[in-house]
């Protein structure tokens, strides 16, 4: 790739210590790829979709001795839990609703098909492969307002295909197989997931001089993990005392401020803890 493309292309990455976690597969998910994949002869899937050079990224990690602060459990079979942590960026323009929607509902879809195809590695003998079987940590740059249908879909777990982020464009048919359910009025997705951030904690992650609001989002499976703690915002009254009314500035080189969550992971027999807290 040339030093000209590299301005123009989408990218994500995911760090993880190996002291605690093992790779055990990665994916990439290339939006563009994905529309034209489903996109059923729809005119709009095809020319405002597939036309968005975005991706997602995730990895099947598995933890580690090392994960396990406080010794190990009595059971070996404890040992390894895994995890599937994904980070996408997901469209910018407010005039494309529509495809930000459409983008999630793909990453939703693809994130279902990595855990059914790693779910007989973790449990061997399953019969019908769980979406909420292995714990999900999904987060990024989603370019999308709490109220926005990407949101909705993603807390609630459903979207009607009648919402106004989808303009009234022909998706209805094209769509219908990336949901988990069979209705023709909704869309849904098969995970169990809650925002770490709540609106009052974090009024806006993205704060430039025309535009201050929250677009980047951690979720995760709150059946198989508990926050621990989080990074709270920026002091309102430091950014006034130092006229900060937009970034990137010479204190704060990002747009985009940083989200932070500590999680215990819950093993999934027993409802043994990692020995790192206790489960309130």
């Amino acid at each position: 790739m040339s030093e000209n493309e590299r301005k123009f292309v989408d990218g994500c990455a995911i760090f993880y210590r190996t002291q605690k976690f093992r790779l055990i597969k990665e994916h990439l998910m290339e939006f563009t790829q994905l529309a034209m994949a489903n996109a059923e002869g729809s005119d709009d899937m095809l020319n405002r979709v597939m036309t968005k050079d975005n991706i997602g990224l995730a990895a099947v990690l598995e933890t580690k001795e090392g994960a396990w602060m406080n010794g190990l459990p009595a059971d070996p079979s404890l040992i390894h839990q895994p995890l599937l942590v994904c980070t996408a960026h997901i469209h910018w323009d407010p005039e494309f609703c529509d495809v930000k929607l459409i983008q999630i509902m793909m990453l939703m879809n693809e994130l279902k098909n990595i855990v059914e195809d790693s779910a007989q590695s973790f449990r061997p003998g399953s019969h019908k492969p769980d979406s909420n079987a292995i714990p999900l940590l999904l987060c990024g740059d989603f370019n999308s307002l709490p109220e926005s249908g990407v949101i909705e879909f993603l807390t609630s777990g459903r979207i009607s295909s009648n919402h106004p982020d989808f303009k009234e464009l022909s998706y209805k048919g094209c769509l219908q197989k990336l949901s988990s359910s069979e209705k023709q009025n909704e869309f849904t997705h098969s995970f169990k997931v809650s925002r770490a951030y709540s609106n009052e904690m974090m009024p806006f992650t993205n704060y430039t001089y025309d535009f201050k609001g929250a677009i980047d989002y951690i979720f995760y499976s709150d059946q198989h993990m508990v926050p621990l703690g989080l990074l709270g915002p920026l002091d309102p009254e430091w950014l006034r005392e130092h006229k900060v009314v937009g970034c990137p500035h010479p204190h704060i080189p990002s747009d985009h401020f940083p989200l932070l969550v500590e999680f215990e992971m819950t093993s999934h027999k027993h409802h043994l803890t990692n020995g790192m807290v206790l489960r309130r």
